[in-house]
């Protein structure tokens, strides 16, 4: 029998009561998963498919204190199907970063390590997006983690540190999204 997650809660001070994810803590997760995005929405390889660029307008709407509604659900849905459709690997992980930013919004207060991926996900496909436009190249993505790194907030930190470590699996996006998980954590934990 599978056991069932329980809520993510983080104790504030003994005694006091624990606290779950906030609106307000959900907000500043998509700035920088938007971000990387949005260097491979515009270089994939189909230029005149709006519905990744839609799904990416939809997470920065949100970050900038938006509804967590009908858009987001119906643009990430768009860019899945983009994804779907896509003709090379980079328009398709484009798109899938895309539909990653967007979904980030509706991280669940449940503390599975598989959650990470809605914080982590749409930098780990831009970063895969990016490796194939630069034909495969493994330290392209390594740069645009770098980056994402340096962007975060200690507020996604903070929530990021909340979950287990990413899980394994997942392919190339999959380790993308665990070294960027234990970067932002090693880096954390370095700040003062």
């Amino acid at each position: 029998m599978q056991q069932k997650a329980q809520p993510l809660t983080q104790p504030r001070a003994p005694g006091r009561p624990r606290r779950r994810i906030t609106q307000a803590e959900r907000l500043p997760r998509h700035g920088p998963a938007g971000g990387a995005c949005r260097p491979s929405a515009r270089s994939a390889d189909q230029p005149d498919d709006s519905r990744p660029r839609d799904a990416v307008g939809a997470a920065w709407e949100f970050a900038r204190g938006g509804e967590r509604g009908k858009s987001l659900r119906d643009t990430a849905s768009a860019a899945l199907k983009a994804a779907k459709s896509a003709d090379t690997a980079a328009a398709r992980e484009a798109a899938w970063a895309a539909m990653s930013a967007a979904d980030a919004a509706y991280l669940h207060p449940l503390a599975k390590a598989t959650q990470v991926k809605h914080i982590l996900g749409a930098a780990a496909y831009a970063a895969r997006a990016a490796e194939f436009v630069a034909g495969d190249d493994r330290s392209v993505a390594a740069e645009h983690l770098e980056r994402a790194v340096h962007r975060a907030t200690p507020v996604v930190v903070d929530v990021l540190k909340r979950f287990p470590a990413a899980p394994g699996g997942g392919g190339r996006v999959g380790e993308l999204i665990r070294l960027l998980d234990t970067d932002l954590r090693s880096h954390a934990s370095g700040r003062t």
